[in-house]
């Protein structure tokens, strides 16, 4: 059975753990990270060097990266409805997924560990406006690719791209900091929110 090595908070595991709700997939959970067991241990660090969560063990298959965790999965179990096949519908999911993990991700990161998790090392107000700022304009480009493909981001389709951009979205919403009115976005959350996947690992009350 599929073993999933992290903490259920995790933005990361909870794109993994929505993943196998979707495939309906049962798992194994192994709690790892802050507060849970360490990942800085050479136990761990031997499954990922990073001594990071998400990582999970397929058998005897070891992989981490929480976005590719998720290709695999859905390519494993052949959701092409998740991950296209053909190869330029595919690129446009995956597009949006790396956009997520490099761009979105960055752009919030200071504001979060400053705002939520209260990281002394995060406490420069200037740079906490900055990546609120950063991370509105992100969003805003959400909103422009939501107004043109409809229901979900790559189009009429549910994807994996809206498994990651989706857990975004609901950070944002859960955040107390000002933000732009986004109507695409906040019509895109509440059609998420129909799903039960989101709604037990997505919108759950946790940012």
């Amino acid at each position: 059975m599929l073993t999933i090595l992290g903490k259920s908070p995790s933005i990361n595991v909870r794109k993994v753990l929505w993943t196998c709700a979707e495939l309906k997939l049962p798992f194994n959970q192994e709690e790892f990270g802050a507060g849970a067991m360490a990942v800085n241990t050479p136990e761990f660090m031997a499954l990922n060097p990073n001594a990071m969560v998400p990582v999970i063990r397929d058998g005897d298959f070891v992989l981490w990266e929480s976005n590719t965790i998720c290709r695999y999965l859905a390519g494993k179990y052949g959701r092409s409805d998740l991950l296209p096949v053909d190869p330029q519908a595919r690129a446009k999911v995956e597009q949006w997924m790396d956009w997520q993990a490099t761009e979105l991700n960055n752009s919030w990161r200071y504001a979060f560990m400053a705002l939520v998790r209260k990281s002394p090392a995060h406490a420069d107000a200037q740079a906490i406006a900055a990546s609120i700022q950063n991370w509105n304009r992100h969003m805003e480009i959400l909103e422009a690719q939501l107004q043109k493909s409809a229901a979900f981001v790559t189009g009429t389709e549910f994807t994996l791209a809206d498994i990651v951009l989706g857990l975004s979205t609901h950070r944002w919403f859960s955040m107390d900091m000002e933000r732009p009115e986004l109507p695409a976005v906040k019509a895109y959350y509440e059609c998420l929110s129909l799903r039960a996947a989101f709604m037990q690992h997505g919108r759950n009350g946790l940012p």
